[in-house]
């Protein structure tokens, strides 16, 4: 080979080298794009144990799937790969904490997805914050919809579930954000107190920042959702960004303890949050299993 020759492959090789990093920023910018998408919208079923001082022995084992924080998104047309995993739960009891929707468009797709989820198991909802913002318009043909839909609404009341000859109370109370005169968690709990003095007492309620209002006002399980797990998780700290911007926020994830009350927080099922829409990082879409159990020995 020749000098010449030498010199003409060193320049193609030059000229080819940009065109080879371009192509490898352009695998890398697709490969971070779809693995960001998934970090959004890749939902993931969690499973999780509650033990609960209290519990009935008759409702130890009893499996709730929890729902929360839907803000609209379909997972699948008519909510077809949610329902499905739903199915596969095989739960005693469906509860849906909040923010099914934030804008009244989305009502649209309501209908399929609390006819699909009554017809699993009995399934309840509590509102959100996103629901109020809207105004109290749409939030009665929310409602009204989820109850002719077979969903029972829990605005500010409770039932009563019973299992093997033993019961508990299942309260619900509609988020802060509703009428300003509408009965407080304390109130519902002293009627509770009256009624069904002695009950085992679950709660859902959007706010999970509020599980010290909750534990003092003395429920014995709580349910909850709204912080979104942080938006962010850092291993070893947690959430990063409280619903209020706060950040490192308390109760963000999974099960926890404040006296003799226990809290569990979903992560929620959709994106409507800072720094903007659809933005979630190392914090899944979740949906939820939780099995309430008696203590070892109780």
């Amino acid at each position: 080979m020749t000098a010449t020759d030498r010199g003409g492959a060193a320049r193609r090789r030059s000229r080819r080298r940009p065109l080879v990093w371009l192509a490898a920023l352009l695998v890398l910018a697709a490969g971070g794009w779809f693995w960001f998408q998934w970090q959004c919208w890749g939902l993931q079923t969690t499973h999780a144990q509650a033990e609960l001082p209290g519990l009935p022995r008759s409702f130890d084992g009893f499996k709730l799937v929890h729902l929360s924080d839907l803000h609209g998104h379909e997972y699948g047309e008519g909510s077809r790969e949610l329902l499905e995993r739903v199915q596969a739960e095989d739960p005693d009891l469906i509860v849906i904490t909040g923010d099914l929707i934030d804008q009244k468009s989305q009502l649209d797709m309501v209908p399929a997805l609390a006819r699909g989820l009554a017809a699993i198991a009995p399934a309840y909802y509590v509102t959100g914050n996103h629901e109020w913002a809207l105004g109290s318009g749409a939030v009665r043909e929310l409602k009204g919809l989820l109850d002719q839909c077979g969903v029972t609404v829990l605005s500010n009341r409770y039932e009563i579930l019973e299992r093997d000859g033993e019961a508990v109370v299942l309260a619900g109370v509609d988020d802060p954000n509703g009428y300003a005169d509408q009965t407080t968690p304390e109130e519902l709990r002293a009627r509770i107190r009256e009624d069904a003095p002695g009950l085992f007492t679950l709660l859902l309620a959007h706010r999970n920042d509020r599980f010290g209002q909750y534990a003092n006002a003395g429920y014995d399980f709580v349910l909850s959702g709204h912080g979104h797990g942080g938006i962010v998780r850092l291993p070893f700290f947690g959430g990063l960004i409280g619903a209020d911007r706060r950040l490192f926020p308390p109760w963000t994830s999974g099960v926890y303890t404040a006296g003799d009350s226990t809290l569990f927080v979903s992560r929620g099922l959709g994106n409507n949050t800072v720094p903007f829409k659809g933005f979630r990082l190392f914090n899944r879409p979740e949906l939820a299993v939780v099995t309430m159990v008696r203590p070892i020995g109780a």
